[in-house]
Parts: C-alpha cells; sequence; structure tokens
C-alpha cells in the first residue's frame, strides 16, 4: 500500500512538472514572444511580452494599438503623426522641454526607473523631461495594461503607459518616449526592404500589419540596425523562425537587430536633426 501511495506521488510531482513546462513554454506565450538567452532581447521583445499578455489591442472604446505599442485614437484626434508633423515646442535656449505628470501608483523604486529612461534620452540629446507645472501639452505616464505611447505631440494631456512591472525596464522607457517625440519604428522605413528582409510566413498571420512601411522622413540619415526602435529578429515569430533578416552581405550574420537598453548613436541623431538642435556635442 505505502508504494502505491508513494508511486502516485511522485506520479503527480511529475505531472506537475511537465505541466509547468508546458504552460511556461514559448510556444505557447504571447504572440510574437520568443524566450532566448538573458542578453539577446531588446525593448521592443520586452514590449511584447508585456503586451501579449495584458494589453488588448483594443486599449479603450476609441484606441487601438499599432504596430504593437502606437495609441491611435479614431474621432476627431485620430491623426497619425510622421516626423515633422508633430513636434514638441523648442524654447529660445535650444532645448526642447517635454512636460510630464507622473502617476503616484509608481514606487520611489519605478519612479527612478522610469527617470533613467527619460536621462537615456536626454543624454547627447536637446530633450530635456520637466515636471509639469501649468503646461497645457504633457505626457501623463501612469502603469495601465501593457507599454504604449501616442505619436508625436498631440496637444494637451497624452497617455504614456508603463505598466508595472513588465515596461519598467530603462529600454522600453526610452523606446515607448522616442514614440512620443514622433519616431515610428525603424523597419518601418518606406526604404527598409533595401536593407532587412520581411519573412512573412513566419509572422502570425494577425500580426502581419505591424510590418507595414511608411513614407516617414528618414532624415538623410542610414538605416539604423541597432535602434532602440528595431523590431528584433524574432518579433511575432509564430513558430520561433526569424521575421527579420539583415540583407545579405559581408556582415549580415553579425549584425543584430534591435536595442535593448539604450538609444544608438543614430537615434540620439535622428532627435536632434529632427528637433534642429546643435550638434550632440553641445549638450
Amino acid at each position: 500500500m505505502e508504494r502505491i501511495i508513494l508511486l502516485c506521488l511522485v506520479s503527480t510531482c511529475l505531472s506537475a512538472i511537465h505541466a509547468q513546462k508546458f504552460l511556461f513554454s514559448p510556444k505557447w506565450g504571447p504572440v510574437g514572444y520568443k524566450e532566448r538567452e538573458e542578453n539577446e532581447g531588446t525593448a521592443m521583445d520586452e514590449i511584447i511580452k508585456a503586451n501579449g499578455f495584458q494589453a488588448s489591442r483594443i486599449i479603450d472604446g476609441t484606441t487601438t494599438l499599432r504596430d504593437g505599442d502606437i495609441a491611435v485614437s479614431s474621432g476627431r484626434r485620430s491623426k497619425v503623426c510622421f516626423a515633422r508633423s508633430c513636434l514638441w515646442s523648442k524654447s529660445v535656449d535650444g532645448h526642447v522641454y517635454v512636460a510630464y505628470r507622473l502617476s503616484t501608483d509608481y514606487s520611489e523604486m519605478e519612479t527612478k526607473m522610469i527617470k533613467k529612461g527619460m536621462e537615456s534620452v536626454e543624454k547627447g540629446t536637446c530633450v530635456r523631461f520637466v515636471p509639469r507645472t501649468h503646461e497645457r501639452d504633457y505626457v501623463d505616464i501612469q502603469p495601465k495594461s501593457g507599454c504604449w505611447s501616442y505619436l508625436g505631440a498631440r496637444g494637451g494631456r497624452q497617455t504614456v503607459s508603463l505598466q508595472s512591472p513588465g515596461c519598467l525596464r530603462v529600454g522600453v522607457i526610452s523606446h515607448e518616449f522616442m514614440h512620443a517625440l514622433g519616431f515610428v519604428h525603424e523597419q518601418s522605413r518606406f526604404d527598409r526592404d533595401k536593407y532587412v528582409t520581411i519573412m512573412w510566413p513566419n509572422i502570425w498571420r494577425d500580426r502581419l500589419r505591424n510590418f507595414e512601411k511608411f513614407k516617414t522622413d528618414n532624415l538623410d540619415l542610414p538605416y539604423d540596425y541597432g535602434s532602440i526602435m528595431h523590431f528584433g529578429m524574432f518579433a511575432y515569430s509564430q513558430d520561433g523562425s526569424p521575421t527579420i533578416i539583415p540583407k545579405n552581405n559581408q556582415n549580415s550574420k553579425d549584425i543584430k537587430l534591435g536595442q535593448a537598453s539604450s538609444l544608438s548613436h543614430i537615434d540620439k541623431m535622428k532627435i536632434n536633426k529632427l528637433y534642429k538642435c546643435g550638434g550632440k556635442d553641445d549638450y
């Protein structure tokens, strides 16, 4: 009898372990998320992971997510801004001050992390994030469901969602603030097919629109494989196969797509050029 009980206990434990592996297998994770080594991921991988579990593609009655994390509203304020169409105002001192209000729901440590994300955008650029006092236009940073932002300055209050804890990583925070400044994902550039191949058969059918191209202003800057705004190689993969591959050249195997924690040099150049700031050495 004791042997039967022991065998049942062992069998139950093994079944639980098997079930745990099944439940947490990348195959059954959120759409577009592929489990990889710790240092291989990108900011967008973390965003896909957070939004896949927590955020609906419809984030409220009138707002949907485009390209995975860009909020788009229907109705009166439905205009989608690209490049120079919706810029934040530039001060006479040459800086671009972006006022923000930070939710009191964030802890002290979470607040410090968000400010580190801001500092990552500020370093080497003319952008400065300042606590809101009386400014009409400002970003309202809230721990809503998922990681997302509107594109460019919309006028008035605009939400940046940084859910805790999934979105509270420096790279993710910087990525969302780049959207708020007016930048789309790097592989959305109209000329992207010169530099990468989109592996359409490997992408989940209901996420194909996340790989559309847009007629954006590339600011006469080179394509940036390492941009904080670039999708990772496995973004929205339905079976773990690559969805974006660099074009064939001698160094294509060594090219890493996307960035995990900080803006690239070209990202900073984009900000300064879009907002007509001086050279990065001035900041």
